[in-house]
């Protein structure tokens, strides 16, 4: 009667893989409980959510080829464009659909933009090739594009294309404080994604031992005209996140990734913690420091016990 803070479904959000040629889901070893979908499957699953009352998903690409320019991410054939518009014909406005906006999944060395011929990223080749992938997924139906490379000016580009097509009512939610985290791991497997050489993205995501960096990194992001922005990881960044509500009124979002969702369901397979109550006591811990929205792989599961 007396608490403070109560998660609920309305609070998250599923991230949600979806493989390019796939016929049965494929389960992903590092994410237990997590699977490749087909476009079958997909819609089953995005049935189930619908039923729990659950109000957006976040859909990922795991194309059948890739190249240096990420050529799927931008295509209409693509595995996330006829996806989305697979969701849209089924489902309706029943269900928000997000799409992470990146290269990554697509690219055959694993970054999130194009390479200049030095083997660094192209940060403002990417732009152009961000817009386009923007338009493309709009095209399909999706509600909001979810930019996640850490490009610096990537939200203008993408507003500026969104408007020019006269997308203007598809939003924007930046990864604003993405960090350099060592709990992407599991998330990698998921999508098939291996960086070349052996190499990292520390020259785009943030350093984790930076507070006053991310924070302006949000703002310019809100200045560029991003409708909602995102913390991640979540758990390791709560100070982040309350720092971020305290100085923006958008709507912010956390990402509870899948070095989270990991630990915790192998501590709970050895019997060392109660996994359903660490997940629920994380979760809510992520919205009481101040997120509006919640990115999850324990969405399915936490919204059928809530």
């Amino acid at each position: 009667m007396v608490a403070e803070t109560t998660l609920t479904t309305d609070d998250l959000v599923a991230p949600l893989f979806v493989r390019e040629g796939a016929e049965d889901p494929r389960p992903i070893e590092s994410l237990p409980g997590v699977v490749q979908h087909s476009r079958e499957s997909l819609l089953a699953e995005v049935g189930e959510l619908v039923d729990l009352g659950i109000p957006a998903v976040v859909l990922f690409g795991v194309p059948a080829t890739k190249d240096p320019e990420g050529s799927g991410a931008s295509d209409p054939d693509g595995i996330v464009q006829v996806a989305l518009k697979d969701l849209r014909d089924r489902f309706g406005d029943s269900i928000v659909l997000i799409a992470d906006l990146c290269l990554d999944e697509y690219t055959d060395h694993g970054h999130c933009g194009l390479l200049a011929p030095d083997g660094t990223v192209d940060n403002d080749a990417t732009l152009d090739r961000y817009a386009e992938v923007a338009v493309a997924q709009a095209e399909a139906g999706v509600d909001i594009v979810a930019p996640s490379g850490m490009m610096d000016g990537q939200v203008a580009a993408i507003r500026d294309a969104l408007d020019e097509e006269e997308f203007s009512d598809v939003a924007i939610l930046a990864y604003a404080a993405k960090y350099a985290s060592g709990l992407y791991g599991p998330f990698r497997d998921a999508v098939d994604v291996e960086i070349v050489g052996g190499g990292d993205r520390r020259a785009y995501q943030q350093d984790f031992r930076n507070a006053r960096e991310a924070l302006e990194e949000v703002r310019l992001d809100v200045a560029e005209g991003a409708d909602m922005v995102m913390v991640k990881p979540a758990v390791t960044y709560l100070d982040l996140i309350t720092r971020v509500r305290a100085e923006h009124d958008v709507p912010l979002a956390a990402y509870h990734v899948s070095g989270e969702y990991a630990m915790v369901k192998a501590a709970a397979e050895k019997g060392w913690i109660d996994g359903d109550l660490v997940a629920l006591e994380q979760l809510t811990a992520v919205k009481r420091a101040g997120a509006d929205l919640i990115l999850t792989y324990f969405a399915k599961e936490i919204a059928a016990r809530l």
